[in-house]
């Protein structure tokens, strides 16, 4: 979903298991589907992990507990390992994060994160164990993520710290606009740059 990104303050939904892949993300079956209806990929988000095979919840798994909530998932090292699918960035987005933080993300699921308008915030593994120690402590904990300063602020302890983002893609995220949205907005500019450079 196309949204434009700025300050976000909320609670977070906590996820401390290092090295989730984008099949536990989003089971491989589902990447058959002809849809790219948010809905559909976010109620598939986490799967197996949800659901047993039977259809029933799995009360204890953090997605199905009430305590949490919010749309900044908290979650474990190495995030987003393994195949390259996009659906995984999708159904993250469909369900509603805006944000992951984690200590570690796979590149290729970090671009597609960005892509689709989920903010990928990379920090050192002390604060990622003190977020979880303060959500831990008070599910109502909540997290500032302010993108034009680059910042994310554990408001429970106060601390702060600095996170990298690719400036074009920060420009796109902060004012709504995907790759297409950007090439049409400098259309001008492509035209007149093209026009200067023709080959005699």
């Amino acid at each position: 979903m196309k949204q434009q990104f700025n300050v976000i303050t909320s609670t977070c939904v906590p996820l401390p298991i290092e090295n989730v892949d984008t099949d536990q993300i989003i089971p491989a079956r589902f990447l058959k589907a002809t849809t790219r209806e948010e809905r559909f990929f976010g109620d598939n988000l986490f799967r197996d992990w949800r659901y047993r095979s039977d259809g029933t919840v799995v009360e204890d798994f953090v997605l199905n507990n009430p305590t949490y909530s919010g749309c900044i998932l908290v979650a474990g090292k190495n995030f987003g390992s393994g195949s390259s699918r996009e659906h995984a960035a999708w159904a993250i987005a469909g369900y509603g994060f805006r944000v992951v933080i984690s200590s570690f993300f796979a590149d290729i699921h970090k671009n597609n994160e960005l892509n689709n308008f989920v903010l990928p915030v990379q920090v050192s593994e002390a604060f990622l164990a003190e977020l979880f120690q303060s959500i831990q402590v008070n599910p109502q904990t909540e997290v500032e993520v302010d993108l034009p300063r680059q910042t994310v602020t554990n408001l429970a302890t106060g601390r702060s710290e600095h996170f990298d983002i690719n400036g074009y893609k920060k420009h796109c995220l902060m004012n709504g606009l995907d790759d297409i949205d950007f090439l049409v907005q400098n259309q001008d500019k492509t035209t007149e740059w093209e026009n200067g450079n023709k080959l005699c």
